[in-house]
């Protein structure tokens, strides 16, 4: 019975939105920051693309708390809140492994910290996001006009609203410049 409510529902996901999914997904999403895109994939079939806003600071990966930039790399979706100040929003486990690294080699985080972050991404938790490479990045609602998130990706409501829907957590998200 669950799993015809399910198919019920994304079933009339589909009708309402004009958005293609299947209950059986296997979804990635693929964002490119030099052509504002965010795609959706189920296997290697893209589902859909999206328009995107970025941080104020868009060129260049993400170093530190503040500035502004959109991490780039291999990440997951970590939360979702669908009580977001900006709408809905998806979580990306941002530092990663290789963002952590980097931040203990330049000295920005503690080898602790370090090491909570790789244990974080190991279980494919919310990895820390209070040090000072920053953390709490998003995939949120309200609106694409221009670059003006602190470092999230930023989609028109009704987009989030059906990415919502469907992506769960641990979705696979890679942010390319």
């Amino acid at each position: 019975m669950r799993l015809r409510i399910k198919h019920l529902l994304i079933a009339l996901l589909l009708i309402v939105t004009g958005h293609c999914v299947a209950a059986d997904a296997s979804y990635s999403i693929v964002i490119s920051k030099a052509a504002r895109t965010l795609e959706v994939f189920n296997g290697a079939v893209r589902q859909n693309s999206f328009k995107i806003a970025l941080g104020t600071s868009p060129v260049g990966p993400k170093q530190i708390e503040g500035d502004r930039k959109t991490p780039e790399g291999s990440y997951y979706v970590c939360s979702k809140n669908n009580a977001s100040r900006f709408y809905l929003s998806l979580g990306l486990s941002y530092p990663n492994a290789d963002d952590a690294k980097r931040g203990l080699d330049a000295g920005l985080i503690t080898d602790a910290q370090y090491k909570n972050i790789l244990l974080a991404i190991k279980r494919k938790q919310v990895p820390p996001w209070n040090t000072s490479l920053g953390g709490e990045v998003m995939i949120h609602g309200c609106g694409t006009a221009s670059d003006w998130t602190w470092g999230c990706i930023a989609l028109e409501n009704v987009n989030i609203e059906a990415l919502y829907k469907y992506i769960e957590i641990g979705t696979p998200v890679q942010i390319q410049k």
